[in-house]
């Protein structure tokens, strides 16, 4: 009965461990890239932001979601507000005008503002060189995410040159992803 209850302990804790993006901060992704070139996904976030929590409890655990970033994207988490130094593009960003002590709203760090950060929370893709793709501002469900998640991968975002070619395309995608 013991080892029962032990192997049902490990079962769900490697459950639980199925169910977890593999995040890592930029300047592990970006070395990752020099190794095994793969995109890059960026959940940029802030401590005080209501839809950014909603964003990691609801959709970052969704096991489509979680499968799908893992075996595409090397995933970062990247606090807009924080005082991570990030090596990009020869240049550091910080934030040096972060208040420790400050409650809620915080100075915006130096890459979010490089990356033209205007919400959170912003999912941020990068190609497999580190390039910016594209920010994608707000707070998706699993299937919202699903199309940009898919659309980027592919490289299908290239073909959409215009207005007209996003709306088909958007209208012609079929999510997959569950609830």
């Amino acid at each position: 009965m013991k080892n029962l209850l032990l192997l049902f302990g490990l079962l769900l804790v490697l459950q639980s461990h199925a169910q977890e993006i593999n995040w890592m901060s930029m300047n592990e992704a970006l070395e990752a890239q020099k190794k095994t070139p793969k995109k890059i996904f960026m959940d940029v976030y802030t401590d005080w932001c209501g839809p950014c929590k909603l964003l990691d409890k609801k959709t970052f655990h969704n096991k489509d979601v979680v499968e799908y970033v893992n075996t595409n994207y090397y995933a970062v988490k990247f606090n807009g507000e924080g005082t991570e130094e990030i090596k990009y593009n020869d240049f550091t960003y910080t934030n040096p005008n972060h208040n420790p002590d400050r409650k809620g709203r915080n100075s915006q760090h130096f890459f979010a503002n490089a990356l033209k950060i205007s919400g959170y929370p912003s999912i941020v893709f990068f190609d497999e060189e580190g390039n910016l793709i594209a920010p994608v501002v707000g707070y998706k469900t699993p299937q919202q995410l699903e199309i940009y998640l898919k659309m980027i991968h592919t490289n299908d975002y290239k073909k959409l040159t215009n207005a007209d070619a996003w709306q088909q395309y958007e209208q012609s995608f079929v999510s997959t992803f569950s609830n």
